[in-house]
C-alpha cells in the first residue's frame, strides 16, 4: 500500500505521516526531498540546474520508482508526505503507482484563516528562530499556489478537511478512510 499525502505546505502532512507510520505495522515514511536534494547537490553550478527540482522529469521518474521500490522491498504500507501541485507532475508520479495497487492519495486541507494561523504558530526549528521563520515565509508564499490547485487535487484525492480536526482526529480518519477503501 502506498499513501500520499498531498495538500498545502504547513496542512499537517509530515504529522500525519509520522501518526501513520506508528499505527500501520511495518509502515515506512518516504520523503520525496531526499530525492530533491540528492538532484540538487548533484547539479549544482550546472546550466540545468532548476529552480524548483519538480519541474525535472528526472525527479518525477526517480520518485516514483523510489516509492514503488521501497514498496516492494519492504512489503509494507509507504506513506509519502509530499505536496504536488501540478497535475501534470502528480500524473506522472502516480501513474505508475497505481499500477502496482493498493495507491492512496490523501488531500490534507485546511482553509486559508486556519492555515495562516498554523503556519504562524509553527516552529520547526526550536531555537533557531531564523530557520523557522524561513520556512513560515515560504509556507505563507505558497498557500496560494495550494488554493489555486485545490480543485483538481479534491477532484483525484480523497480530502481529509483538517481545518477543525486534532492530529489525533485527522489520523483516525486517514485510517478510517484507508481501511474503508482497502
Amino acid at each position: 500500500m502506498i499513501i500520499w499525502l498531498n495538500g498545502a505546505f504547513g496542512s499537517g502532512k509530515s504529522t500525519l505521516a509520522a501518526g501513520l507510520r506508528r499505527a500501520l505495522p511495518g509502515a515506512a515514511v518516504a520523503d520525496p526531498e531526499a530525492v530533491g536534494d540528492l538532484l540538487r547537490s548533484t547539479l549544482a553550478g550546472h546550466a540545468l540546474k532548476p529552480r524548483d527540482y519538480q519541474d525535472l522529469p528526472l525527479w518525477r521518474h526517480l520518485t516514483s520508482a523510489f516509492v514503488s521500490g521501497l514498496a516492494d522491498h519492504t512489503d509494507s504500507p509507504v506513506i509519502v508526505p509530499m505536496t504536488v501541485l501540478n497535475p501534470s507532475y502528480a500524473e506522472e508520479i502516480f501513474a505508475p503507482l497505481r499500477n502496482g495497487g493498493g495507491f492512496h492519495h490523501l488531500v490534507i486541507h485546511t482553509d486559508p484563516a486556519a492555515l495562516t494561523e498554523r503556519i504562524e504558530a509553527s516552529d520547526e526549528y526550536p531555537g533557531d528562530p531564523e530557520r523557522s521563520e524561513a520556512v513560515r515565509a515560504y509556507r505563507r508564499r505558497r498557500a496560494a499556489d495550494y488554493q489555486q490547485s485545490a480543485a483538481w487535487l479534491h477532484a483525484r484525492g480523497h480530502v481529509i478537511d483538517t481545518t477543525t480536526l486534532t492530529a489525533g482526529q485527522t489520523l483516525q480518519a486517514a485510517l478510517a478512510h484507508l481501511h474503508t477503501a482497502a
